[in-house]
């Protein structure tokens, strides 16, 4: 009897560890989410912070359907992937609208205009930001990526060029911070 006991307490501690994830700042976020037909595992945490105070902003969750240290496979990758970004603060949307256009430049220079048009379409569907809302990416090969802010649906913004500039801008090599970086590659989120 104090065998079975055991076993079931075994058993109930291990489904509550796998059931809570992985944790930063007070942000829980699951070992696995579904996108579509796809069980995507989380690869890593990583944490934005601001200003020379070093001001923490934003949590980033990366889901992948196989676990990666390397950048450039995560990149280039052909399966779906989802991004989350978990804010910890309010954000004004004029801020997070100029950090994207930011980001693309950087990892596009030559900045299409293909590209930045598409970058306005993103930016059009941004709002001011509250703490804990979510801002999600779903990688979708052949189409794109889908942008949904806070649980709502905006639409999927086309091409797989624009997929790996988006990923690249978190994963590449001027993300918003090697920190960032370093934990969704794995490492620790701090």
């Amino acid at each position: 009897m104090r065998t079975a006991s055991a076993i079931n307490g075994l058993l109930l501690t291990l489904t509550m560890a796998v059931a809570h994830g992985k944790e930063c700042k007070g942000v829980n976020f699951p070992d696995h989410v579904r996108v579509g037909g796809s069980d995507l595992t989380l690869n890593g945490l990583g944490l934005q912070k601001a200003t020379f105070l070093r001001v923490d902003v934003y949590v980033v969750a990366l889901y992948v359907t196989a676990t990666s240290r390397d950048p450039n496979a995560l990149i280039n990758s052909d399966v779906p992937q989802e991004l989350i970004v978990h804010f910890l603060r309010s954000v004004g949307v004029e801020d997070v609208r100029k950090q994207w256009s930011r980001d693309f430049a950087h990892v596009a220079p030559d900045r299409p205009i293909s590209l930045m048009q598409r970058v306005a379409t993103l930016n059009s569907w941004l709002s001011d930001v509250k703490r804990d809302e979510r801002l999600t990416f779903i990688r979708q090969p052949g189409e794109g990526i889908q942008v949904i802010v806070n649980g709502v649906v905006k639409g999927t913004i086309p091409g797989d060029d624009f997929s790996r500039d988006f990923m690249s801008i978190w994963l590449g090599a001027t993300p918003p911070s090697p920190e960032l970086r370093r934990g969704l590659m794995g490492g620790k989120c701090d």
